[in-house]
């Protein structure tokens, strides 16, 4: 049988099961002809393979089966499409391979102002739990936090601040890391900054290092590539603002106190201005946005997610109130629009301990939904007494809707948005690699199965 697995499972914000399978049945080569009409490498759709864009009918001939002894052979429909036929001159064979979900990296961002004693007192009672549950989902997970560390208030700069300590198994003991699951850099996160300290300590620029107060260590190397990102933000104020002055950003009214909270966002995200003194909101110096080019595709496809002040579903100016009747001091317009756009989650602090195993839960299903397959794919090894062959082997992708061939393209120099395959070394080959457009389609999405099927044992189909 083809072999099945199953990369992902847990509840979808729909209440729906939530799976991805990658399915890779393999035909392989047995001393069987070329289909009617073909060379040694097919590139014309009536050369007897499979058509790209067209899909596989399972109808009329029936399903192509993948039992080993099962026979494929590309034939018309009724309607001129290209199909597989069960009727084929080619042994094929079922073969196990392996497909796995990307990394990922959850980012926390945790205010460390007084007033946030009690969600921090959460965050270190709770982060244990969130990480079990996204293990357990079988994800390769880091998680980062940036926070003061220690045990309890501190003063700093003359000011009282509250510190963050993790607690084994997720940190080490005595509040110390535990790579390569947890690390935490120490940066004394302020009220109304977390995305400037987020941005200006991930670049190390001036103002944000180990030696100044807003700043930390380097810890750009401890983000993986290829891992999908997850920030999260914890606080009971709002990001300083910025509004739009022609191409640029300035500082919002107020020192940021009202501004554009949808610019605000635009700024984090794709900011240019590195020039010294590039903060907005002070003689300080930030990086690039974090879509930026400058830092490779790093937080491509990131989630955000926050719990902070609002107080309703349709007025984000509007903040919570907390059982005693007060307010926080925002309602975190700017983190709304980060959390809408980056398709998160999010809680409010004003609900106090009732927030957060819901908040918890509802992250960790959206890191696990934000996961991405791998679409670098090993190709399987062939059953005994069967061969592989470079020039006859075909990558069809199946999201529900029908199987659909897709184009061989030489290399990832001349992927486009048609999308196509490649092998890893043309020469050597080891992998069959989708291109971006490809990858993108078999990515999960809502729960739907998408199906990668590699056959193996009809001539090649070119671009």
């Amino acid at each position: 049988m083809a072999s099945t697995a199953s990369i992902g499972h847990g509840p979808a914000p729909n209440g729906t099961t939530f799976l991805v399978r990658m399915i890779l049945a393999a035909t392989f080569l047995s001393g069987c002809a070329q289909p009617p009409g073909s060379d040694d490498v097919a590139t014309r759709p009536d050369d007897g393979a499979v058509e790209p864009g067209v899909e596989v009918d399972d109808g009329g001939g029936g399903e192509a089966e993948d039992e080993a002894g099962a026979e494929f052979e590309a034939g018309e429909a009724d309607d001129g499409e290209t199909t597989l036929d069960p009727d084929a001159a080619c042994t094929s064979a079922g073969v196990e391979a392996v497909v796995e979900r990307l990394p990922v990296d959850i980012i926390w961002v945790v205010d460390n102002s007084a007033s946030m004693r009690p969600a921090i007192e959460q965050v270190q009672s709770g982060l244990n739990d969130f990480a079990a549950l996204v293990g357990g989902a079988g994800l390769d997970y880091h998680v980062l936090m940036l926070s003061l560390r220690g045990v309890g208030e501190t003063t700093t700069s003359g000011g009282t601040r509250f510190q963050a300590c993790i607690p084994p198994p997720l940190g080490g003991p005595s509040c110390a890391d535990n790579p390569p699951l947890f690390h935490q850099v120490e940066v004394d996160i302020r009220s109304t900054q977390p995305l400037e300290q987020f941005l200006g300590t991930l670049g190390q620029t001036a103002g944000y290092t180990a030696l100044d107060e807003r700043g930390s260590d380097p810890w750009l190397d401890l983000l993986r590539p290829e891992a999908t990102k997850t920030i999260v933000v914890v606080t009971d104020d709002n990001a300083r603002m910025v509004e739009r002055s022609g191409t640029s950003f300035v500082a919002g009214p107020g020192g940021g106190a009202t501004g554009d909270p949808a610019a605000t966002a635009d700024w984090f995200e794709t900011t240019t201005d590195v020039s010294d003194g590039s903060n907005p909101f002070n003689s300080l110096t930030l990086p690039e946005g974090i879509l930026d080019p400058r830092w490779g595709g790093l937080f491509d496809g990131y989630t955000f997610s926050a719990l902070y002040g609002w107080g309703s579903e349709t007025d984000p100016s509007v903040p919570c109130t907390y059982s005693g009747g007060t307010e926080p001091p925002s309602s975190g317009p700017t983190y709304t629009e980060l959390v809408t756009r980056r398709s998160g989650v999010r809680a409010r602090i004003c609900d106090g301990p009732a927030a957060w195993g819901p908040f918890f839960d509802g992250v960790a299903t959206a890191v696990e939904r934000a996961s991405r397959v791998d679409c670098t794919i090993p190709i399987p090894e062939p059953p005994a007494g069967m061969t592989f062959e470079r020039d006859m082997i075909n990558v069809l992708v199946d999201d529900g809707s029908g199987s659909v061939a897709v184009y061989k393209v030489p290399s990832a120099a001349d992927c486009d948005d048609r999308g196509g395959w490649y092998y890893d070394d043309e020469s050597a080959p080891t992998a069959v690699v989708l291109c971006p457009a490809t990858c993108e389609r078999v990515q999960p999405t809502g729960g739907a199965t998408t199906r990668v099927d590699v056959q193996f044992g009809c001539a090649t189909i070119l671009l």
